[in-house]
């Protein structure tokens, strides 16, 4: 009975009841601590001081680095931002303002008049001589020149067209009574061609432009984001279909809702289009070009540099020169001018802004068709393919 009883108690002798783990319990070593990648190890092979190499390695594997260069980026967007409206239309300073002249400038009083414009405006009136009044309104209709100058009798008449300009009109018909009583020429100033009602100071035109272009490029960011297994021709076909949609939605608040202006509306509803598809399409292309730093090169074209010299909240003979050029390339100042051209000009819209909408959204979906491969959206079946049948270099 001894026997059994020896044979059935546990052999425990030398053993130690946390089955040959000699530690007491809760006395785990430090070598089996959970180690944070990037952190160095507390002792042993491990325990010197990490190198530079291999801080900055494991800091640009982080999150930190992108959140500080954002950090940098954002402070510098806000400062530009704020900058190149400031300098744009704080202080608009005329420089050559294009003036038609019915039947020449050649009477004394008409050079008086002139050249004290001149003076007073600190730049020079460009001008264009027409024979007949009609000749010089025609003109006006079709953006060539921003007032008509009628020297009759002594007495100088000055038609200003505010739907071609409201600031340049405003700079006129403040100085033209001035400058007439400072050379004893009787001057009569008369707006020709007013802005509607609802946009008296002509900005609704350029804020609408602004909503095209800012929620166009918003809506390829949302794409990117939301839904990204878009394959590159059903992205393209959606940046197609918001823009649509959110074209009529901008004409139908602003004339059919709020009454502010009275557009031609099917007109003006696919400029919005076009703008919104347009400005989606340069950011889908950078964000294929540069990837996540997409957004620097669309802020810095669309709206640092393209709303500013648009010519929408400042026309553009008001604007630094340079800036008056260039903002009719861009897709802002197209989109404005072909905007504004279509409420007020209806029967003389040109061309040249849609060529610039047109030449903008076929680059950009040019480039991001052929290097599609390197957009970061796509589903991964089709991505392979995508790559597999991308031109090599």
């Amino acid at each position: 009975m001894d026997d059994q009883q020896d044979d059935q108690e546990p052999h425990t002798h030398g053993e130690n009841p946390t089955h040959g783990d000699p530690r007491a319990p809760g006395d785990t070593p430090e070598r089996d601590a959970p180690h944070t990648p990037g952190e160095p190890h507390p002792h042993g092979a491990h325990g010197r001081p990490p190198s530079k190499a291999e801080r900055w390695t494991a800091f640009k594997n982080s999150p930190f680095l992108p959140a500080t260069v954002l950090l940098f980026i954002l402070a510098a967007a806000a400062g530009l931002f704020a900058g190149s409206y400031t300098y744009t239309m704080a202080n608009p300073t005329p420089h050559h303002i294009p003036t038609a002249v019915v039947g020449g400038n050649d009477s004394p009083r008409g050079k008086a008049f002139i050249g004290g414009m001149e003076k007073a405006l600190n730049a020079s009136l460009k001008l264009h001589d027409y024979r007949t009044y009609d000749q010089a309104r025609r003109a006006i209709d079709e953006q060539q020149v921003f007032a008509v100058l009628d020297v009759v009798d002594g007495h100088v008449r000055m038609d200003v067209s505010g739907a071609s300009g409201a600031t340049v009109a405003q700079v006129l018909t403040q100085a033209a009574p001035k400058v007439g009583k400072a050379v004893g020429v009787p001057v009569t100033v008369k707006d020709i061609k007013p802005l509607q009602d609802g946009d008296p100071r002509g900005l609704a035109l350029f804020y609408i432009s602004l909503a095209a272009v800012i929620i166009g490029f918003v809506g390829a960011i949302q794409l990117s984001v939301h839904a990204r297994g878009l394959n590159p021709a059903e992205r393209v076909a959606f940046t197609a279909a918001y823009a649509l949609l959110g074209g009529f939605a901008i004409a139908a608040v602003v004339d059919w809702l709020l009454g502010a202006l009275d557009l031609p509306f099917v007109e003006s509803w696919l400029i919005l289009a076009f703008t919104m598809f347009t400005s989606g399409m340069v950011f889908t292309m950078f964000n294929t070009l540069i990837g996540r730093w997409a957004m620097i090169p669309t802020w810095g074209v669309m709206v640092l540099l393209g709303n500013p010299s648009s010519g929408g909240a400042v026309s553009w003979p008001l604007l630094p020169s340079v800036l008056g050029e260039i903002g009719r390339w861009l897709p802002p100042g197209a989109s404005v001018n072909a905007q504004h051209t279509a409420v007020y000009f209806g029967g003389y819209q040109h061309a040249f802004p849609f060529v610039v909408l047109a030449a903008w959204a076929v680059v950009a979906t040019t480039v991001f068709w052929i290097w599609r491969h390197r957009h970061p959206g796509g589903r991964p079946a089709i991505r392979s393919r995508t790559h597999a049948a991308a031109p090599s270099g």
